[in-house]
């Protein structure tokens, strides 16, 4: 009897320990530091600063592919310079592309996809999340989309690869549906850095939305004309970008560097120059850009003569690098130029638009109406395309008074270019997307994918020898990363045989070659 008494206390004294144990232990388990939760909103501002195009994932071949900028430097940013497919850097924008920003964006979205109070959230993630799946298939192709960033979510570590047109078939209806669902009488999204400065974001948002439609269904006018107008109406009769206040820009300061003027003011001052096709083009049409964009130090021999006491910004005296030579070989040809190395080329202004607190603009007004007047010329919305196109050019003028340093342009200087560039006749699809060119200056994902897709400007090919394309003229994709062959090699190779060989010369669903 004793001993029973003493089983039933001990009994009692370990359920009551265990209980008092077991209410703490949550607590007792739960990093006081490590966040548990993410805010989407936190999440969609990560996303939209990460995005800002840089080095690795802009320099080394988008800008260099369309001849905006370029480098005779070998090494380890080899990559359009040379058209060679350099593994080190074509993953570049892969990996900042999966491993952060759609990663960021697919949880916040799952996190709210059924919340009635935050449908405008929502849509902004949905929004972003279409902008920057454009950009990875527009480089790679067939990617891994809808299996894209499950791997936590639905334990789903081998994602599938999704056939560009089914790609663009979804992001065209995601664009359309989170654009209409914005609703300024829903829920604020106050601490959202895109927009959250204007009087209105959530109405900014669907304008930026609309205007990604737009630019997203153009994409299909040599393979699906048809669907492309659909889309275009329905981005236009949305609301797409109305002026310059539109804009969708990234702000830089102090705490967050221009990622790709921090590498043009360090470790790459002295590799990178504006391509002599670039600055041939404005030089010959009198543009005041260039005025804005340029500047050429006299007489260097080395990085160390890039200083303001040799600089001359004189448009005048701009002399852009030409491609096809390494910085062995280029020396005769700096020669005949008149400049006393490469060196002495003319370089991104590192005081102004290459400044690391310079802007990113994402998506603009100019590019915008580009693409409306494009639209108009070929009959699928109304409108003067004309007008379109000179106020393009203007909108795009007026966005450089956002740079650092003196970069406005004097009215007088843009009324002189409007009157001398105006539409002609059977030349307007070359105009427009030439103009596409120098407006999407910087973006250098938009000026490749555009022009794929239009075939302007009428560019020289790089002449490099020992090139890796074999049955183009230029780069049409980049091969994907050796980090696929190795954690998702099957997936990846029924892309491959899908869509073609993984190589620099493959073209990309809406990248077809028209006779």
């Amino acid at each position: 009897m004793e001993n029973s008494k003493k089983y039933t206390l001990l009994t009692v004294l370990l359920i009551v320990l265990f209980v008092s144990c077991d209410k703490g232990f949550d607590e007792l388990n739960t990093d006081k530091v490590r966040l548990t939760e993410i805010d989407p909103t936190f999440q969609l501002n990560h996303a939209i600063v990460s995005s800002a195009p840089g080095y690795g994932d802009n320099l080394t071949y988008q800008v260099t592919i369309v001849r905006q900028m370029a480098t005779p430097v070998p090494g380890v940013g080899a990559g359009a310079n040379f058209n060679l497919d350099n593994p080190a850097t074509v993953s570049a924008l892969w990996n900042l592309g999966y491993g952060d920003i759609i990663k960021n964006l697919t949880d916040g979205i799952y996190a709210i996809e059924d919340d009635p109070e935050k449908t405008n959230l929502l849509s902004m993630l949905r929004i972003y999340r279409a902008h920057q799946f454009m950009i990875l298939t527009d480089t790679y192709g067939s990617i891994p989309y809808f299996d894209a960033s499950k791997g936590y979510l639905e334990d789903n570590s081998f994602p599938k690869y999704t056939p560009q047109e089914l790609i663009y078939d979804d992001i065209l209806k995601e664009l359309e549906s989170a654009s209409a669902a914005l609703d300024p009488s829903k829920d604020a999204v106050s601490q959202e850095v895109l927009y959250s400065g204007s009087q209105d974001n959530i109405l900014a948002w669907k304008k930026f939305g609309y205007s990604l439609l737009l630019r997203a269904a153009m994409r299909l006018t040599k393979v699906n004309p048809t669907k492309a107008q659909e889309y275009v109406e329905k981005a236009i009769s949305g609301g797409v970008f109305t002026s310059n206040l539109d804009n969708a820009v990234i702000r830089h300061d102090s705490s967050f560097r221009n990622p790709l003027g921090t590498p043009l003011n360090g470790g790459q001052s002295a590799f990178y120059y504006l391509d002599k096709e670039f600055v041939n083009y404005l030089k010959d049409n009198d543009d005041p850009r260039l005025a804005a964009i340029a500047v050429r130090y006299v007489g260097a021999l080395s990085g160390n003569d890039q200083i303001e006491d040799n600089a001359d910004r004189n448009p005048v005296n701009q002399i852009g690098i030409p491609q096809g030579y390494n910085n062995t070989t280029i020396a005769p040809i700096a020669e005949a130029d008149g400049v006393a190395s490469y060196y002495a080329y003319s370089q991104l202004d590192r005081t102004r638009l290459a400044s690391p607190d310079a802007p990113t603009f994402i998506l603009t007004y100019s590019q915008t109406l580009l693409l409306y007047a494009e639209a108009v010329v070929r009959n699928w919305v109304p409108g003067d395309a004309n007008a379109l196109y000179l106020e393009a050019i203007r909108a795009n003028m007026e966005q450089f008074s956002e740079w650092p340093g003196n970069t406005t342009i004097p009215e007088e200087e843009i009324e002189t270019y409007l009157a001398a560039n105006e539409l002609i006749p059977g030349k307007e699809l070359e105009q427009i997307n030439t103009q596409y060119w120098v407006s999407t200056f910087l973006n250098g994902s938009e000026s490749w994918a555009n022009f794929r897709r239009s075939g302007y400007p009428l560019i020289e090919p790089n002449p490099f020898g020992g090139s890796d394309l074999t049955t183009e003229d230029f780069i049409r994709r980049l091969t994907y990363p050796d980090s696929e062959t190795t954690v998702n090699l099957q997936n990846m190779n029924e892309a491959i045989e899908q869509q073609g060989p993984d190589n620099l010369d493959t073209r990309i669903w809406w990248d077809v070659k028209l006779n």
